[in-house]
């Protein structure tokens, strides 16, 4: 059996740190590059760290230390079926596929910046036209004293001596179906090849720093609630100039007092009096955008007839044109009458009959 303490020189009541600074100091003095390197020696203190360093995979160690004596590739057998030690939680699509992988697979990366949501509030007016919105947004951006690299200005990076600037470690990996080793971030350089030599005073290495950027997004004419624009590298900034995250606009249109929108259509209700639809008239109808169109109205209309205007909706958010302009109309019934116009009604009503 394998005493991992002992391979690292530390007691069993280790802390984190002291686990780290131990292997650390093991792994500078085997590590194959140097003159005092031992290849396997190396490898066995990875396994070591690889176990130790994880509160899970020590606990389990701790507990049942005889289930890590086992080869270090390929299948032990179903010996351990159903015994203790063995890691049960895993799902088994996950095992199959990092067992016939074959280390193909790289993890991920991450030093990524990660991606930000915001949400955009637009009035009905407002999607007629293209339009440009300045945002003010507080997030990890580029360090402007390193810029990006992490490395205090004068210094540069050296290639990590763990992984030998693969950024790679290779991990042995235990379950019910055997013993195999699959590839990890390094935990030295976590996953970057590299570190600086000395470490940049404002980010402390990290290469960005928090703090407020102005983003300017343009919004497409014809955008509706429930879109997102998707504006690429404008997310956070990535550790020490890796590959930033994107910005994603949700957009919401505000509901309008005249104008109801049904896709690229606009509806509206226009209210009228009783003699107007009788004889007939052209009235104004004032536009979205504020411009003043006439409707003739014929005479004999009846309440609830919808007439429709050609091109005066919303622009077409993926193409050329735009949608129509429906108007209904509403004829007013007077609830109170002046003697005048019982009088007029009182003869139409004759007229009628």
């Amino acid at each position: 059996m394998k005493d991992y303490y002992k391979i690292l020189g530390i007691d069993k009541n280790a802390s984190s740190e002291e686990i780290k600074k131990a292997y650390r100091k093991l792994a500078h003095q085997y590590h194959p590059d140097k003159r005092t390197g031992d290849e396997n020696k190396f490898k066995e203190i990875n396994e070591a760290y690889q176990i130790l360093s994880d509160k899970e995979k020590r606990s389990q160690y701790d507990q049942f230390g005889s289930t890590f004596d086992q080869p270090q590739s390929g299948f032990s057998g179903f010996e351990g079926f159903g015994q203790q030690g063995f890691d049960f939680g895993e799902d088994l699509g996950d095992i199959f596929e990092q067992f016939f992988s074959f280390g193909r697979k790289r993890p991920k990366d991450t030093r990524k910046g990660s991606d930000i949501q915001v949400d955009i509030e637009l009035s009905l007016e407002n999607v007629l036209k293209d339009q440009e919105k300045t945002f003010v947004i507080n997030k990890f951006s580029s360090c402007s004293r390193c810029n990006g690299s992490g490395a205090e200005p004068g210094t540069s990076s050296k290639e990590c001596f763990s992984c030998r600037g693969t950024g790679r470690v290779q991990q042995i990996k235990r379950t019910f179906l055997g013993t195999f080793s699959q590839w990890t971030i390094c935990p030295e350089c976590n996953g970057e090849g590299k570190k600086p030599e000395k470490p940049c005073n404002v980010c402390k290495g990290e290469g960005r720093t928090k703090k407020e950027e102005k983003i300017n997004i343009f919004i497409p004419a014809g955008v509706d609630t429930g879109q997102t624009i998707k504006v690429n590298g404008q997310g956070e900034a990535g550790k020490r100039g890796a590959k930033p995250g994107d910005l994603y606009c949700r957009i919401f249109i505000k509901k309008h007092n005249i104008f109801q929108r049904k896709g690229d259509d606009l509806l509206t209700t226009v209210s009228v009096s009783f003699p107007q639809v009788a004889l007939g008239e052209e009235i104004e109808i004032t536009t979205l955008e504020g411009k003043i169109l006439l409707l003739k109205i014929p005479a004999g209309t009846e309440s609830g007839k919808i007439f429709r205007i050609s091109g005066k909706g919303i622009p077409h958010f993926s193409r050329a044109g735009r949608g129509d302009l429906y108007i209904k109309i509403n004829v007013k019934i007077p609830k109170k009458l002046t003697k005048k116009q019982k009088q007029l009604l009182e003869e139409l009503k004759k007229e009628e009959l």
